[in-house]
Parts: structure tokens; sequence; C-alpha cells
């Protein structure tokens, strides 16, 4: 069982359907995405949750983008909360360059003991090399990877 955490709105986890589909990349990260949603769905990848993302959809001017995020999650197997751990985690990833946000959001996949942080996110695909405690994925490499089980 894949355990996974999408920082949502901020990549494309739940959103990118909504982006300009006329770019190739990002029509294959929606169909991959897809895919991702429908596997949580049965219930071959558990999705993680935080208290930001409900934070962050809150913050949301759509109205429908954030009715649809707000169903995700009920999927949600794990939530996590706040705590100093978290924050420490956070504090030493913005420290490597990462966003304050982002940062959180890393912090909280690996609280949440996920196996892959889902983002399209370049720059966070990049940095995240280097980390042992989580690996930054792109939601067409997750197919792959379920592909492989």
């Amino acid at each position: 069982m894949l355990h996974l955490y999408t920082s949502s709105l901020r990549s494309l986890k739940l959103k990118r359907p909504f982006d300009d589909q006329s770019q190739i990349r990002i029509r294959l990260e929606s169909e991959a995405k897809l895919y991702v949603q429908e596997k949580i769905k049965e219930g071959a990848i558990e999705l993680i949750w935080s208290y930001i993302l409900d934070f962050e959809n809150e913050q949301n001017p759509f109205d429908e983008r954030k009715r649809v995020i707000k169903k995700w999650r009920a999927f949600a197997k794990v939530d996590i909360e706040q705590n100093e751990q978290v924050l420490k985690a956070a504090k030493s990833l913005a420290a490597m360059g990462l966003k304050a946000k982002d940062a959180l959001h890393i912090a909280w996949a690996i609280e949440g003991r996920a196996d892959f942080f889902l983002t399209t996110d370049d720059k966070i695909l990049c940095k995240l090399t280097d980390i042992k405690d989580i690996e930054a994925i792109n939601p067409i490499d997750v197919i792959k990877t379920l592909d492989k089980k």
C-alpha cells in the first residue's frame, strides 16, 4: 500500500485538471492525477492530510475548486496535527531553500510517514533528491510505481 501526501492546492494533485490543458505536460499530469485519485478511492493509495490543506483550501477564491478539494479530505486515512517536531523539520527544510509553505507540507508528509510527496513543482522535485526521509514524485511517476506492484 502506498502512502501519499499531496500539497493539493499549490501543486497539482487536486487542481491540475483546472489548468490549461493545451500544454502536453499539464495534460499528462492531469491524466496521471485522475488515475491517482481513482487509486485513492479504491484504497490502493492512502491519502495523508494536514490542517494546512484545509486552511489553503479556504483561501481558494474559486468556489467550484474549493468544493471539489474539500470532498477529498474524507478519503484521507491519516490526518496530521501540528506539533513541534513538524515545525522543527519545516524550519530545517526551509533552510535548504524551500518556501515556508512547501517546507511545512513536506514536513507533514514525513511526519505522516508518506512514501511519497506528490508534486509537479520541478524545484521541489530537484531539492528533495537529497532528502532520505521522503521521496518527491511527479504524478506520472506514481503510475510507474503502482504498475511495478
